[in-house]
């Protein structure tokens, strides 16, 4: 089953359950998923959603952080429960080694010497990755093995 289609079966059974949280969390995912659909007009895949997902997720941990700066524990803890939602629906993360040897694997294929043929590695590995680690922490891998 696809992604989006996982998401419209939770979102009803949490309408049936009566979880407020869930509810509202996939509510708004729904709604970005379809906004980009409409806006770009095409059908997101599956990885298409999963880049969606991971940008909600920041933009919750950037809420948390200004909650916290702004000493409201009640934001941040119901900012986390929709996090924890929203990561319910991401694919098993990678851990630092997969993550190593995938970029290892695809520095060799492109023959990339030096961190100014970061950009051809990332083109390749990212897809790869498909929502399995953050930009963030590929990128930073990639730099650190194209500098040794």
């Amino acid at each position: 089953m696809d992604l989006k289609l996982q998401l419209e079966t939770a979102l009803k059974e949490a309408m049936k359950a009566g979880d407020d949280v869930g509810k509202r969390t996939i509510r708004m995912v729904l709604a970005a998923i379809r906004q980009v659909e409409i806006d770009r007009q095409v059908k997101m895949d599956d990885t298409g959603v999963v880049s969606i997902i991971q940008k909600e997720i920041k933009t919750r941990k950037e809420s948390v952080e200004e909650a916290q700066r702004a000493n409201r524990p009640d934001i941040v803890s119901a900012t986390d429960a929709e996090i924890s939602v929203l990561k319910g629906y991401l694919p098993e993360a990678l851990n630092e080694d997969e993550l190593n040897a995938l970029a290892k694997a695809v520095i060799v294929e492109t023959g990339a010497a030096s961190p100014s043929d970061m950009g051809k590695v990332m083109k390749l590995l990212i897809p790869r990755i498909a929502g399995r680690a953050t930009g963030d922490q590929v990128s930073n891998v990639v730099r650190q093995l194209l500098q040794k």
